[in-house]
């Protein structure tokens, strides 16, 4: 079982960038693949990045593309999403998920194979 923390979100104006951190318990976190996600008010939760066990293979949203950078440090338990110029689109609740399922896909992007989620970090984008 893994549990994941979130932190670094805030408030921030367009154009700025903010780091995101997620922080896993356990010591087989290098077993998951892990993704981020993010819902606006309103609106479903949406897929924005993945990365593969390695942190070799990543994917991302069209919308994110160019902008955000997922990373982690298996050694430090920790998955990071760098986003850069933010839009006030990008306003919303950032989730970390962690994937164990068997599939043998690198990265996940469907949000019903993360078994794991934490408990979200607001990101505000002011215009």
């Amino acid at each position: 079982q893994v549990q994941l923390v979130e932190s670094g979100g805030g408030l921030v104006q367009a154009g700025g960038s903010l780091r995101l951190s997620c922080a896993a318990s356990g010591r087989t976190f290098g077993n998951y693949r892990m993704g981020w996600f993010r819902q606006a008010p309103g609106k479903e939760r949406e897929f924005v990045a993945a990365i593969s066990r390695s942190g070799g293979s990543t994917y991302y949203a069209d919308s994110v593309k160019g902008r955000f950078t997922i990373s982690r440090d298996n050694a430090k338990n920790t998955v990071y999403l760098q986003m850069n110029s933010l839009k006030p689109e990008d306003t919303a609740v950032y989730y970390c998920a962690a994937s164990s399922t068997p599939y043998q896909s690198k990265v996940v992007v469907t949000e019903s194979l993360y078994d794991y989620w934490g408990q979200g970090t607001q990101v505000t984008v002011s215009s």
